[in-house]
């Protein structure tokens, strides 16, 4: 069965503007992770990365690259990668219908 994952054009628009500012913008991808830890037991990682494994999910829309292993996929079934700008603070975010509780900053969540 497929996974499913979006990415809106707010965090596709922000995602072409910081690798356009890469050496190799053509190849510069947002890697969206999930491993174990935060305040909730997972956590989301987001790093540019020019790097991609076989298995990896290329996910392309808006012209951004975003790339997710396997295992976070699975965890981000149906998610929606988004891009907050406001006066606290701008950031990733991850919309997570699989979440059952996430922490009050957004970057670790809970599963039911």
């Amino acid at each position: 069965m497929a996974s499913y994952f979006r990415i809106s054009p707010a965090a596709a628009a922000r995602i072409v503007e910081i690798s356009s500012a890469r050496p190799e913008p053509e190849r510069t991808a947002l890697r969206v992770s999930v491993e174990a830890g935060g305040c909730n037991g997972f956590q989301y990682l987001f790093k540019l990365d020019t790097e991609q494994a076989g298995d990896d999910r290329l996910i392309e829309a808006h012209g951004a690259r975003v790339v997710i292993d396997p295992a976070s996929l699975e965890l981000l079934d149906g998610a929606e990668l988004d891009f907050e700008d406001k006066l606290m603070g701008a950031h990733f975010t991850i919309n997570n219908p699989n979440a059952a509780s996430s922490c009050g900053c957004g970057t670790s969540f809970s599963l039911a």
